[in-house]
């Protein structure tokens, strides 16, 4: 009752007065009461005479929509946005419009451009993920991309090829094999530390097997990775086909 008494009153007024820039309000009430002609034929009325008043051009736009006018609408709207790139209400009703005449990517885009204007509006956010799922589908290679850290690592261990063989490299022999190739020397009486040298070269033998093993492991991680990137290129080049 109270917003139909608003309307009576500013009809009114707009009538003792057509030049008065309250025809816009008038046309808002009426639009959001659900009288769309009448806030297109307030609004058309009221441009003749305040051809810039761009609020009173989005609520006729807006009017147009509810009427299916969609390409008048649509018109209206782009001219405001001319002046007004960032006027969320009409980029609200682009999409729209496009929404509903089936150019799902170009309203994606515009809904995108609101939501940058409105970052928490939850049904513009929920309108944007439900298109975004439509127009761009998650690709094998996207989901590839998104594997976690974890899912990689298990990936390239079960991927692992058969270790080369590795051949130690020379400043990696042992002081144990060193010894081998030295002509044996006669027998001689044992010194004082001889215990603590052999155990010292019995330790040194088993660091440089870790080295030699800590560098076949690195061998083989490089060759899968190689094969896993290769897998993921191939994905994508097969996908675009």
């Amino acid at each position: 009752m109270a917003d139909s008494q608003r309307i009576e009153d500013l009809r009114r007024r707009v009538q003792r007065d057509p030049t008065s820039i309250a025809f816009a309000q008038l046309a808002e009430e009426c639009r959001r009461a659900g009288y769309y002609q009448e806030s297109v034929d307030v609004c058309r009325a009221g441009l003749e005479i305040h051809p810039g008043y761009l609020s009173a051009r989005v609520t006729l736009g807006r009017s147009l929509i509810e009427l299916n006018d969609l390409d008048v609408a649509l018109a209206e709207l782009e001219h405001v946005l001319k002046s007004a790139p960032d006027n969320l209400a009409a980029i609200r009703g682009v999409a729209e419009i496009r929404h509903r005449q089936g150019d799902l990517s170009e309203a994606l885009t515009q809904y995108r451009a609101a939501l940058a204007l409105a970052r928490n509006d939850p049904d513009l956010q929920r309108t944007v993920d439900e298109l975004a799922r439509k127009v761009e589908p998650v690709t094998p290679a996207a989901a590839d991309e998104g594997l976690s850290f974890e899912q990689m690592q298990n990936e390239l261990l079960q991927n692992l090829p058969p270790p080369p063989p590795v051949k130690p490299a020379e400043p990696l022999r042992t002081a144990t094999a060193a010894a081998r190739e030295t002509p044996a020397a006669p027998p001689m009486e044992p010194e004082k530390g001889s215990a603590e040298e052999a155990a010292s070269i019995e330790r040194m033998d088993v660091v440089a097997s870790d080295q030699s093993s800590e560098r076949a492991r690195a061998v083989q991680m490089i060759a899968a990775l190689e094969q896993w990137v290769d897998a993921i290129h191939v994905a994508r080049a097969q996908s675009r086909t």
